[in-house]
C-alpha cells in the first residue's frame, strides 16, 4: 500500500459476540451482536456507520448485514478470500476512507459452525463437479484443508527434521494463554504428551494439532486517524499492511508449499510501518494448525527457515516465553468459528490497549498480525501500533 497511508486510520472499537456453542442464534445474529458491542466500545452509534465490510456464509454478506442492522451505507465490501478476509477488510477500509468513500467502517464476521455440526462454513461453490476441486480433489476423499496442511507438515519434517513434539509445543503454548483468558473455549491444562497422544486426523497432524470448531462472531470499527482522536478508546493505528494472492482453493501451481508469499507481505508491511521485527511486542498468527504457526514464524522472519521447531521449544511462545504469540489462546484453544482472521486483530487491539487482564503483556506497543486465506492461496500481514 501507499506508505503515506500509514497511521491514516485507526481501529477504535472491537468486540466478540457470544462464543463457544451458541444454540438458537444465526451467524447473522452473532454478527449483529458483535457489531453493536464494537460500536459501543468506540462510543459510536449505528447511525454513524456509512461503510460495511462483512464476511460470512452468504455471497452478499455486506448487504445482508446492512439490511439486518437497518443501515444504508455509502460503501460496502464482501471480499471473501478465506480466513484472512477480515484483515483484508481493514486494508480495504483504509483505502475507502482515504478515497472519501466512507468515514466509519464496520467490519463483521459470524459463524455457527459448532451448532451446525460441521467444519464447513456453508455451501461451497468450489465443491461443484465442474470445478478443479470438484474434479481432482473431492473424488479421492481428501480432507481439506487438513490434508493439505498434513502434507505441509510432512514436508517440513522431511526437509528440516521437525518433530511431532515441536508441533505439540505450539498447542501447549496456546492452551497456557487460554488458561488466562476467561472467554477461551478450552482452558483445562494440557501437556506435550497429551497432545501427542490425541487421535491422528491426517498424519502427522493429530486432533490437538487442529483448531477448534466453535460458534462466534466478531466486529471491528475503523475510522480516520483524525476522527479517532475524539472517540472513547485509545486509537490503535494501522501502521503497515500488505497482501499477496497466488491461486484459488487448490494449490496446483504452488512450486514449494513451504514458500507461499508470507515473507514478501512481512517485508512490505514492516517497511510501510517503518519498524523492524525486533520492535514487535506481540504476534498474532492464524493458528488453524500447529504447523501453520511454525511455518509462519519462519516466513515472517522471526527465525530462519527450518529452525521453527527449535524456535518454539521450551515454551517460547507461551506466557513468559521469548515471543508472545496468540495471547488469546488462538484458534487452537480460544475458539475458531470457521474463520479466525477477525479474532487475530481483536486480540492485538486489546493487547495494545492494555485490556487483557491476566494475560496482558507488560509492554505492548506494536503488534504483528498475520493470516493466510483458503489453502495457502493468499496472505496478509498487518502492523498495528499505539
Amino acid at each position: 500500500m501507499n506508505p503515506s497511508l500509514s497511521k491514516s486510520v485507526a481501529i477504535v472499537g472491537v468486540a466478540e459476540s457470544d462464543l463457544g456453542k451458541v444454540p438458537g442464534k444465526s451467524a447473522l445474529e452473532l454478527q449483529a451482536q458483535a457489531a453493536m458491542l464494537a460500536l459501543a466500545d468506540a462510543g459510536l452509534k449505528l447511525a454513524d456507520v456509512d461503510g460495511v465490510f462483512a464476511h460470512t456464509d452468504d455471497r452478499f454478506s455486506s448487504l445482508q448485514v446492512s439490511e439486518f442492522l437497518n443501515l444504508r451505507p455509502r460503501f460496502v465490501d464482501s471480499t471473501s478470500v478465506g480466513g484472512m478476509s477480515n484483515l483484508l477488510h481493514v486494508q480495504r477500509a483504509m483505502a475507502a476512507i482515504a478515497a472519501g468513500m466512507c468515514e466509519v467502517a464496520l467490519i463483521t464476521y459470524g459463524s455457527t459452525q459448532l451448532s451446525d455440526g460441521s467444519r464447513k462454513g456453508g455451501a461451497v461453490a468450489a465443491d461443484l463437479p465442474h470445478t478443479p476441486r470438484g474434479q481432482f480433489i473431492l473424488p479421492y476423499g481428501h480432507l481439506s484443508p487438513i490434508g493439505y496442511y498434513a502434507m505441509v507438515a510432512q514436508l517440513h519434517m522431511h526437509r528440516y527434521g521437525t518433530t511431532p513434539r515441536d508441533l505439540a509445543e505450539v498447542a501447549v503454548a496456546a492452551r497456557r494463554w487460554a488458561q488466562l483468558n476467561p472467554k477461551a473455549y478450552r482452558r483445562e491444562p494440557t501437556s506435550i504428551d497429551e497432545v501427542m497422544a490425541s487421535p491422528l486426523v491426517a498424519e502427522p497432524l493429530r486432533q490437538r494439532d487442529c483448531c477448534l470448531v466453535t460458534d462466534g462472531g466478531g466486529a471491528m470499527v475503523v475510522v480516520s486517524a483524525g476522527r479517532a482522536r475524539d472517540l472513547r478508546q485509545k486509537p490503535v493505528y494501522v501502521l503497515g499492511a500488505a497482501e499477496t494472492h497466488a491461486h484459488h482453493y487448490t494449490p496446483f501451481n504452488t512450486d514449494d508449499w513451504l514458500d507461499t508469499g508470507v515473507a514478501s507481505t512481512a517485508e512490505a508491511a514492516l517497511r510501510m510501518a517503518g519498524v523492524t521485527r525486533a520492535d514487535i511486542d506481540v504476534v498474532q498468527i492464524y493458528d488453524h494448525f500447529t504447523i501453520g504457526v511454525i511455518q509462519s514464524l519462519e516466513e515472517l522472519g522471526f527465525c530462519q527457515r527450518g529452525e521453527g521447531g527449535a524456535f518454539v521449544a521450551d515454551g517460547a511462545l507461551a506466557p513468559g516465553g521469548r515471543l508472545p504469540v496468540n495471547t488469546s489462546g488462538g484458534g487452537l484453544s480460544y475458539g475458531h468459528p470457521g474463520m479466525f482472521g477477525m479474532f487475530v486483530a481483536i486480540e492485538a487491539v486489546r493487547q495494545l490497549r492494555g485490556e487483557c487482564g491476566e494475560r496482558q503483556l507488560p509492554k505492548a506497543e506494536l503488534a504483528l498480525c498475520h493470516a493466510p486465506g483458503l489453502v495457502f492461496s493468499c496472505n496478509t500481514t498487518m502492523i498495528l501500533g499505539v
